[in-house]
């Protein structure tokens, strides 16, 4: 199969100096040389005094902090932050080579117009000035004609900097807020569902004994990379067992202490019969079930009318014979699994999908989580936590005119918020489909720390999409996919030269903020992506730009944080270190006040059906194989492009020059006729 991504191998070969002189342990000393002394172009720091400089790495959601190290103002080694909570020292390869992202010729190093067809790469230099003015006027146009004509799409779901865009939408009248979706979606909807709270997942893996992963790629990138990775050491030394659930002998699935190869998109099945082993053979908390459970029995509600619960749910389908040969594993294999998991003193299950940058079935994380709560793990050490979603932006309401309040009132592009997707909060995978359907349209479209042009399914169809949008406006730092199609760039400052607060990243058991901070001074002509907005928000006037009366967007996160500026500005983070997770019998806020195995709001009326097959496309006579995306460390999946360190460490089993490789079972491949190369 042919990949191309910016030319893959060949992008962002402006490495910087610092990095190269200190490499990394994978694959690269044989290329020292070439890195540090044959390109004449490398630039070289002048000597001088060395200074450090705390930061917080933004680069995947793992919210790591770091340590970057300075000659003059040139950075030159980029360490993990000692003593920082989520990676305490360890840093991994794609933000050890972060400064090859400072440094490298793929930036936008100021703000470009489009001249010529979209997408064929023919730009001019613009003022900032211009560039503000020109985005307030095409804007402008939009909303006086419909204001919910206008999406903004934004890679992070929490902080400023995504608030900030969801007020310019709010004030704009237009309610296509739009977010990237992820692991950390699909959890929120579970504990939403099951909990009654908008809470985050995280997992006390570190003191966890039993852990049992359905596909998440715990050495692959699962959180945070270098916590994940400590977490794995720490189950060798204390003899905890490791399952790794997964249809594909990953990285992860070779260093579990087991590893169970399932058929794809089964793992719901999976974690239902292993409840129904759990159930049958008693082996459940009843402490946690019977006292603080909902939904587990049959239950009548209040207008009389019945609803089947988890137990019988379970019992009456879900038994390792019924779903072995669907599931692809023996039924004494699971009965095995299932006794051993309740056995544990602190088991732990957790699910999705390789690195968790793509959400996964309701069904699935519902069931895995189910697990959980019969053995009675959560809020308890080793086991799931909840933690209370950021609340720390208290921003007064922005001031709402005429011509707002009739551009909200229209649907969303997406259907969120309608009858079929009444729970989701964005659902950008839609958007493509309606763009070309024609049932609603979009005049302009504002994309930040986002590259959907790659990361949505199917690109072509996303290119079609978004080029029926007559105006589109990237603020990346470099030269993506989505900037190559934009109309208008307005370049943010790269992420060691910005401030930008930085929420607890997913998995994560505590409530932590970190804080991105100015490592070094711009090297470019580019402005912070919050000042950005503030100017075009001002240039619009009237309702617009009373919302935004901030100076900069450094007084709105000094005026966001308060108090906390100081501590952040010191330390790089805020965490409370003696956060304990709510006791049960104040965990759960639904309409029971109890974990909801099952709730009425949520009924699973064709769950049996959905879940007893997987649905695949196509004529299996015709397509015996089943083609499944699989996430690396080593390639890059989000809005960030791989650095060539990065590129340097993809095995050649992976990638050779512009061709990936697709793994298929040897003895699937010796019945079909394929061969390696053929």
């Amino acid at each position: 199969m042919n990949i191309r991504r910016r030319s893959f191998l060949s992008f962002l070969i402006g490495g910087a100096a610092g990095t190269a002189l200190t490499p990394l342990p994978w694959k690269l000393t044989d290329d020292l040389s070439i890195w540090t002394q044959m390109w004449p172009w490398t630039p070289v720091p002048e000597d001088g005094r060395a200074d450090y400089v705390n930061s917080v790495c933004t680069l995947c959601p793992g919210g790591c902090g770091i340590t970057v190290r300075k000659i003059n103002d040139r950075a030159v080694k980029i360490e993990g932050m000692a003593g920082h909570p989520v990676n305490n020292g360890g840093i991994c390869i794609l933000g050890a080579s972060g400064l090859q992202l400072l440094y490298g010729p793929r930036r936008v190093k100021s703000p470009m117009k489009r001249v010529g067809e979209r997408g064929a790469g023919h730009w001019e230099p613009i003022s900032w000035d211009a560039a503000i003015a020109e985005a307030a006027a095409r804007l402008g146009e939009v909303r006086a004609a419909a204001p919910q004509a206008l999406g903004c799409f934004v890679g992070p779901e929490h902080g400023t900097v995504p608030a900030l865009f969801q007020r310019f939408a709010t004030a704009f009248g237009s309610p296509n807020f739009l977010t990237d979706t992820s692991i950390a979606d699909s959890y929120r909807l579970t504990l939403g569902l099951m909990h009654g709270r908008d809470a985050i997942a995280g997992f006390d893996v570190e003191n966890a004994d039993f852990v049992l992963s359905f596909g998440a790629g715990a050495l692959e990138g699962w959180g945070s990379p270098v916590r994940m990775i400590r977490a794995h050491s720490g189950w060798n030394d204390r003899g905890a067992v490791f399952v790794q659930v997964e249809h594909r002998l990953s990285a992860t699935a070779a260093k579990a202490d087991k590893w169970i190869a399932i058929h794809p998109g089964t793992e719901a099945l999976l974690a239902l019969a292993l409840a129904h082993v759990i159930i049958k053979e008693n082996l459940h908390s009843k402490e946690f079930v019977d006292g603080f459970g909902a939904g587990f029995e049959d239950w009548t509600d209040a207008d009389g009318k019945t609803f089947t619960g988890f137990k019988r749910f379970v019992m009456e389908g879900f038994s390792p014979a019924d779903v072995e040969k669907r599931v692809g594993v023996a039924a004494d294999t699971m009965v095995s699994l299932a006794r051993n998991f309740a056995a544990a003193g602190k088991p732990l299950a957790l699910c999705g999908r390789g690195n968790g940058q793509t959400p996964g079935s309701l069904h699935e994380f519902m069931a895995v989580h189910a697990l959980n709560a019969l053995m009675g793990r959560i809020n308890r050490e080793g086991g799931v936590w909840t933690i209370d979603a950021p609340d720390y932006i208290k921003w007064t309401d922005a001031g709402l005119d005429d011509v707002a309040k009739n551009g909200l009132a229209q649907p969303r592009i997406d259907g969120v918020g309608g009858d079929r997707y009444p729970m989701t909060e964005s659902a950008p995978e839609r958007l493509a489909d309606a763009l070309i359907d024609g049932a609603a349209g979009l005049q302009a479209l504002l994309v930040a720390e986002a590259n959907p042009l790659y990361t949505l399914r199917d690109s072509n169809k996303v290119k079609k999409a978004f080029d029926k949008i007559p105006f589109i406006v990237s603020f990346s730092s470099y030269m993506d996919e989505t900037a190559a199609f934009a109309d208008l760039i307005l370049p943010n400052h790269a992420y060691l030269e910005r401030y930008q607060d930085v929420p607890a990243p997913f998995g994560l058991e505590k409530p932590v903020i970190g804080m991105a901070r100015p490592v070094v001074k711009p090297e470019c002509d580019t402005l912070h992506v919050g000042d950005s907005l503030i100017q075009i928000a001002r240039a619009m006037g009237g309702s617009v730009a009373d919302a935004f009366g901030w100076d900069s967007y450094e007084t709105c996160l000094k005026e966001t944080m308060g108090e906390a500026w100081d501590k952040l500005e010191a330390d790089g983070y805020l965490i409370r270190p003696d956060y304990q997770p709510p006791a049960w019998d104040k965990a759960f806020a639904g309409p029971s006040g109890k974990f909801a195995f099952f709730n009425s709001g949520y009924q699973h009326g064709e769950d049996r059906d959905m879940m007893s097959q997987l649905k695949i496309a196509g004529d299996p006579s015709q397509f015996p194989l089943v083609l499944v995306p699989y996430d690396s460390m080593r390639l890059a999946g989000g809005p960030i492009a791989d650095t060539p360190f990065m590129a340097k460490a993809i095995g050649e089993d992976t990638l050779i020059k512009n061709d990936v490789y697709a793994e298929v079972n040897t003895d699937t491949a010796r019945e079909l006729g394929l061969a390696h190369g053929k």
